[in-house]
Parts: C-alpha cells; sequence; structure tokens
C-alpha cells in the first residue's frame, strides 16, 4: 500500500501545490477550513473512491475558489425579485417571438421528440428559453471550480460535493472532456443547464451519434429536457391556468382547503389537492371571468404575488427542474404564449 499513497501525494502537491495562498473568503462562508486544506482531503477520498490520478489532475489540478460564485449562490433572482419582475424580465415580447421562430425552425425533430416522450413542443422550448436563451446563453464558468467552492462553502456542501463526483464521473466516461466542461455559477451545465447528478440520470443521446450532448446538439438538448419531465410526471399537455378570486374566496380556500405538507418549499407552498368540481364551489373563476371546467381532475392553487394560479399534477414536474414558483410559471407562461 506504500507506493500508491506515496503517488497520491505526488498527485495532491502537483494539484495543491505548497506554500499556495490560503484562500478563506468569504466572511460569512461556514467553512473554516482553508481551500487548500479541503481540496487535499477531498482528492485524498476522490482516489479512494476509484477516480485515478491523471484524472484528478486534469479535472482538479490547479483549482482556486471562485468568490463570485459564493455572491451568486446569496443572490438568486428568484429570491430577490417579485413575481411580477421575474415574469416580466423572462416573458417578453422578444422571448416570445424567438420562441415561435425557433419552434418552426426545429418543428420536426421536436415532433419526434413529443411522440417519444409526450412533452410538448411548447414546454420544451419554453424551458430552454430560460434555461440559456435558447441556447445563447449555457454559461462559461469552469464546473469544477464551481462545484468545488460550492462544496468547500459547506453551506449545501454534500450536495454539491456529490454534484462534483458526478462531474468526475461525466468526464471519466468520456462523456465531454474537461476543458469544454463550462456552465452556470452552481455549475449547471449546457443548454439545458443540467446539474451533473441530472445529466447521468436523464440527458438523451437522440441524434444517435454516441454521445450525450446537450452543450451543442439540438436534439439531444430537447430530448433531455422531455426525458427529465416524463421522468418526473409529465403526462399530457396542461400545466394548469391562472384563475382570480376575491379576498373573501381566498380567506375560505385558507380556512378550508389548507397547505399541502410534503415536497419541496415551493411545493409546501401551494394548497391541498381538491376535484375541479370542489374548486367551482370554493369560488375562482378563470381570469376571463368564467365558471372553471368540469373535467373530472385535480388542482392546486398556487399564489405569486398579486396573481393566482390553479395547477394540475404537470406543474410538479417543472418544480423538480427548479423548485420555485417565480420558474415554473414562467415556464408555463411563456410555453402557452408559444402555444
Amino acid at each position: 500500500m506504500r507506493a500508491p499513497r506515496i503517488l497520491l501525494l505526488a498527485v495532491i502537491c502537483a494539484i495543491v501545490p505548497v506554500g499556495a495562498a490560503s484562500f478563506d473568503f468569504p466572511p460569512d462562508a461556514t467553512s473554516a477550513r482553508p481551500f487548500e486544506s479541503w481540496l487535499a482531503d477531498l482528492l485524498v477520498e476522490a482516489r479512494e473512491r476509484g477516480y485515478g490520478d491523471e484524472l484528478l489532475a486534469r479535472t482538479l489540478g490547479g483549482l482556486q475558489p471562485l468568490p463570485n460564485v459564493l455572491e451568486n449562490d446569496r443572490t438568486q433572482p428568484e429570491a430577490k425579485l417579485t413575481f411580477e419582475e421575474y415574469v416580466s424580465r423572462r416573458v417578453t415580447p422578444d422571448a416570445v417571438r424567438r420562441g415561435r421562430e425557433l419552434l418552426l425552425t426545429h418543428r420536426e425533430v421536436l415532433g419526434e421528440i413529443r411522440d417519444a416522450f409526450g412533452v410538448p413542443p411548447s414546454v420544451i422550448v419554453a424551458i430552454w428559453g430560460l434555461e440559456s436563451r435558447f441556447g445563447q446563453s449555457s454559461g462559461d464558468v469552469p464546473v469544477f471550480a464551481a462545484l468545488a467552492t460550492l462544496a468547500w462553502e459547506a453551506r449545501r456542501g454534500a450536495f454539491f460535493r456529490s454534484q462534483l463526483y458526478d462531474a468526475l464521473t461525466i468526464v471519466d466516461r468520456g462523456y465531454i472532456d474537461a476543458p469544454s466542461m463550462s456552465g452556470s455559477w452552481a455549475g449547471a451545465m449546457g443548454q439545458p443547464q443540467f446539474m451533473p447528478s441530472s445529466y447521468l440520470a436523464y440527458a438523451v443521446d437522440f441524434d444517435g451519434d454516441g454521445r450525450r450532448d446537450i452543450w451543442t446538439s439540438h436534439a439531444d438538448t430537447f430530448a433531455s429536457i422531455a426525458n427529465y419531465l416524463k421522468s418526473h410526471g409529465w403526462r399530457g399537455d396542461e400545466w394548469g391556468r391562472e384563475v382570480r378570486a376575491t379576498p373573501a374566496t381566498l380567506r375560505r380556500i385558507a380556512k378550508g382547503v389548507g397547505s399541502r405538507d410534503s415536497g419541496c418549499r415551493a411545493m409546501r407552498g401551494m394548497t391541498g389537492v381538491r376535484s375541479l368540481a370542489d374548486w367551482r364551489r370554493l369560488g375562482p373563476k378563470r381570469a376571463d371571468g368564467r365558471d372553471l371546467p368540469s373535467t373530472p381532475r385535480h388542482a392546486r392553487l398556487v399564489r405569486a404575488g398579486t396573481r393566482q394560479f390553479l395547477v394540475y399534477d404537470n406543474y410538479d414536474a417543472l418544480l423538480r427542474y427548479n423548485c420555485a414558483h417565480h420558474y415554473a410559471l414562467s415556464v408555463a407562461l411563456l410555453a402557452d404564449r408559444l402555444r
């Protein structure tokens, strides 16, 4: 066992140079350890997990924490903007125009993907638009540096540490080379902005070239989004609808329906589930003032800013993509405009 340990020590010294500056920002980080000390321990653990020295040198060599990553983690727009502000910045006339153009441009492959996965093209393109401006802004932050920074910070250290290992697996399996592996400040990758774990679980090689390429392939990008939604319960076309409810109606709903008691934070911010027949009796109306439909389905009420929405089971799949009502409703509203 002595020779492998000596080799690993040499790798660590090459990746974390002796005498390197001690990175200990920011003052409010929950991790008290210098970054290079944390990284050295990570390398030992990665080696024990079976990742090779050459892979570790290629992916983790010379890493330094990124201050802008920590800043962005604390100022996410879903938390800082009102719902009206968030939607107005994303469901814009330009986004609708561009989305409609791209639906036509890619209508053939989107139709094939709808047949394969059962997800409407408008929903796929809406997610594509919000995630990467229809592929124009996938992020240029080195994924390994972003994930390592967030894993070191320790606020959500366990999650990002696992994502870091999944990123190593992606490179180890030859899906993409490490220098090309760029993404958002949070380590989300490619045109659909998949985290490494989502890539391994849901990315699809739809164009048949042997690679699950969510960076440059439209077919793989669209199919991967569709596969993610289908795998999280998307069925059919509808996500829900905007409704009107008077203050008296909202008080009656709050008293009689209650809140959902499971799921992520946004899911727990919805009401309990009721049939549309029950919602008709409780009082909400369609956005145009007409009565709700009498179809036999169930829905929950979501309040966002000054607006209310009755959402169906498919809406949960959107929250699984990003658990924020600002995001999920923006996708849904953009998809409706595109459709």
